[in-house]
């Protein structure tokens, strides 16, 4: 890195001292829709009229009973969003982290079809999971509350790497499992290539019951234009043998209610099977009522849903215009980071020179302004470069994420100078 202007670094802090004399107190740590957002879906509190009105099968949503999969019609939205089978889907409730966290400690518990528990007093090595990194924190946080080691996985523009894949995977049997966010990913914005999503599909994997939890988060949520296309896991999969791999995932609570939005999961008929038996023991059955809202609500169409993002991301796109105009305008040039010029998602991702990221997010911090911790990007917490940095500008308003990136900026160039 070429020494700063000293000149550049006195306006900083100049700005810096300014900041911390305002009393800011901006909250850029998750990825959150905004107020704004969340006003578009508040037809669902009167998509359903009647406290009578029955499913499109049906099925009365008050009461026990109907498919425990789910209504038809939202299986029928998620599967078309999806790509795949109404049949393999199951619609839960709003969080997409639950049927993740489910899915591993009941493969912890009793295993998953074609293989024996991951866990317990007889396993004298531990599970480990394949994990792409930057990657989302609360992955890592579940395999880390159940003692499974995490391999990290380094991201390139077309997704992670596929040849160190294939190579853990291929030869230690206790390689269980990997993680995925393959569209947007969370934080780098890449969606997977074809050939990355092919080699998935098709690489050896020395255990036999080795799964692929593809978390589609962002299946929807592009900036402008229609989302990145994404090649279809699930068919792939069946093509080379592996039908029971993926466990692909999808939610509505960026689309509708964070709080209260609805999560999909599409598996195999013999992963299906198991999904049922050990949901059998923890519901008699998801919130129909919110199901039924939702499938009123858009009309039982995956335009409308469609439409309904063309919204969101009319609200979204300015601001990630403005966190990439601010960082341009402040640091392009100087050496001192890198950044994501993300299409969709929810996450710029931003690189400092290494050592630099965890003072960086302090002294935002001292500053008033909260960042996601440095470092939460990978497995335990710990950025082996103490680089990446998670900005998530959709929360606050446009003024607020102009404030909070341009001090972000700031920080970087006095970390960076050693200020």
């Amino acid at each position: 890195m070429p020494p700063l202007d000293p000149a550049v670094v006195d306006a900083a802090r100049v700005r810096y001292d300014a900041a911390c004399a305002a009393g800011l107190g901006l909250d850029m740590t998750r990825g959150k829709p905004s107020p704004e957002q969340l006003a578009r879906s508040h037809g669902l509190l009167a998509a359903v009229e009647r406290e009578d009105s029955p499913a499109g099968d049906g099925t009365d949503c008050r009461n026990y009973g109907g498919d425990p999969r789910g209504l038809p019609e939202m299986r029928a939205i998620f599967a078309e969003i999806l790509e795949i089978d109404p049949d393999l889907v199951f619609v839960g409730g709003n969080a997409s982290l639950q049927w993740m966290h489910d899915l591993v400690v009941q493969a912890m518990l009793v295993g998953v079809p074609g293989g024996d528990p991951w866990g317990g007093p007889r396993r004298s090595t531990p599970v480990k999971f394949l994990c792409p990194c930057p990657g989302y924190d609360r992955h890592f946080s579940v395999l880390e509350r159940y003692g499974i080691e995490m391999l990290p996985i380094g991201m390139g523009d077309d997704g992670p790497d596929v040849d160190e894949i294939a190579r853990l995977a291929g030869a230690d049997r206790n390689v269980k499992g990997m993680f995925c966010v393959p569209r947007y990913s969370n934080p780098t914005g890449v969606t997977y290539s074809d050939d990355v999503v092919e080699a998935i599909a098709a690489m050896p994997a020395a255990a036999a019951d080795f799964r692929v939890i593809w978390d589609d988060a962002y299946a929807l949520h592009a900036f402008e234009g229609e989302p990145d296309r994404l090649a279809n896991l699930y068919d792939r999969c069946v093509a080379h043998g592996h039908e029971d791999r993926p466990l692909i995932i999808t939610s509505f609570s960026k689309v509708t209610f964070g709080g209260a939005g609805l999560a999909a999961l599409a598996a195999s008929p013999r992963n299906g099977d198991w999904i049922r038996s050990f949901r059998s023991f923890q519901t008699i059955g998801p919130n129909k009522l919110n199901q039924l809202a939702h499938a009123r609500f858009f009309d039982g169409s995956v335009a409308r849903v469609r439409e309904h993002m063309r919204g969101h991301a009319e609200l979204i796109r300015p601001k990630f215009e403005t966190v990439l105009r601010v960082l341009e305008e402040s640091l392009e040039g100087l050496g001192v980071a890198t950044w994501s010029r993300p299409r969709g998602g929810y996450f710029v991702s931003l690189d400092t020179t290494p050592g630099c990221a965890r003072a960086v997010v302090e002294m935002a911090g001292q500053a008033g302004v909260k960042l996601t911790p440095a470092g939460a990007t990978f497995p335990y917490g710990v950025d082996p470069q103490d680089r990446n940095i998670r900005i998530a500008p959709t929360l606050p308003g446009l003024d607020e994420i102009e404030t909070a990136t341009r001090l972000l900026a700031d920080c970087i160039v006095l970390v960076s100078a050693g200020d």
